[in-house]
């Protein structure tokens, strides 16, 4: 996986996680109905510095299906998962997800789980809600799925508490569970999930992964890893090799 990103595009990832409100049964309805597929990757190459990354990749997934990515470090995969949130933009190629094929309008079908500390300097409550107001009772209802409500009641400031700098007053565990009650918060119809485990002991990866599958529930999800034992449930399991797919 590549560390470092084009600035315009790298820059995407805030906006995005701030455009992150919750969407109604309409506008679900509308995208669905307007493809076969909830997520459509036609003929999708992308290069970065002169190097192809993604060489004509198709991927299509019906509505409610998981499917799982595995491959080494630095074959696409995550590059890939970028392009389907609308971070990205593909070199060539087609992307719909949801019925919309403006990248704006794509991140706002989308939520996203990355391996990465993803949070702001601000509050639990500020992470998890990223701006807009969310009732408490449904708050509390999605820190209750991602598995982290009892950790916060014993906090003196509960939901108020910093996180610090890029979370440091947080361990990785409690980090990803946040990220995981945005994405419950934002309750869109595609989940996006980037090695949510990679970087945790396994006790704590356990506890992520349960919380992962009150998220994941009757949604349309692209689970990309190293570790194919993450991908528990009815995965469609395909391997990222020379910027291609291939099944099994």
């Amino acid at each position: 996986m590549y560390q470092a990103y084009p600035v315009q595009k790298a820059n995407l990832f805030g906006e995005f996680i701030r455009n992150h409100g919750k969407l109604n049964e309409q506008q679900i309805q509308k995208g669905n109905k307007m493809c076969q597929y909830t997520i459509n990757l036609d003929n999708i190459s992308y290069a970065y510095e002169g190097a192809k990354v993604l060489k004509g990749l198709s991927l299509k997934l019906s509505p409610g299906e998981h499917v799982g990515i595995l491959g080494n470090s630095g074959c696409g995969k995550s590059t890939l998962l970028k392009i389907a949130a609308g971070l990205y933009e593909p070199d060539s190629g087609e992307v719909t997800v949801a019925g919309e094929r403006v990248p704006e309008k794509i991140r706002r079908q989308v939520a996203l789980v990355m391996q990465s500390n993803c949070l702001f300097p601000l509050s639990i409550r500020e992470n998890i809600c990223c701006g807009h107001a969310i009732p408490e009772k449904r708050l509390w209802a999605a820190c209750e799925s991602a598995r982290l409500a009892r950790w916060i009641e014993s906090l003196p400031e509960g939901l108020d508490t910093p996180v610090g700098e890029r979370g440091s007053q947080v361990s990785g565990g409690q980090a990803q569970r946040i990220q995981i009650a945005r994405a419950i918060c934002k309750d869109a119809p595609v989940i996006l999930l980037d090695e949510p485990v990679s970087s945790l002991d396994r006790d704590t990866g356990e506890s992520v992964l349960h919380a992962l599958k009150k998220l994941t529930q009757g949604r349309t999800v692209i689970h990309v890893t190293h570790h194919p034992e993450t991908l528990e449930g009815n995965y469609l399991v395909y391997r990222m090799e020379g910027g291609r797919l291939n099944y099994g």
